[in-house]
């Protein structure tokens, strides 16, 4: 895992994404970014409340973040999976976190 997926992970647990659910939360976002690429921070947290992360509210720097992610891991290649490179790095990663 790269210091840039801890830092948005640490992000996301921060803002209160459950860490068991990070990986749906990442599904979520990229088949969003997916149909929309250009998509602004509002229209993304619009589109998370949606699809039911009604909790959530992303900041910029976490969108920011996660983007340059899902495109170092091949965006389209995340569409309509969860994320297998985060579920497997996390395991590993669990404890310093």
């Amino acid at each position: 895992m790269t210091s840039i997926d801890k830092i948005l992970i640490s992000r996301l647990e921060k803002n209160g994404v459950e860490t068991s659910l990070i990986p749906g939360f990442f599904r979520s976002l990229a088949n969003a970014l997916l149909i929309n690429p250009g998509m602004t921070l509002r229209q993304a947290n619009k589109r998370l409340k949606y699809l039911g992360w009604c909790d959530i509210e992303l900041d910029y720097q976490t969108l920011l973040l996660a983007r340059l992610c899902f495109e170092a891991k091949g965006l389209k290649s995340l569409e309509y999976r969860s994320a297998p490179w985060y579920a497997k790095a996390f395991q590993s990663c669990d404890s310093s976190l």
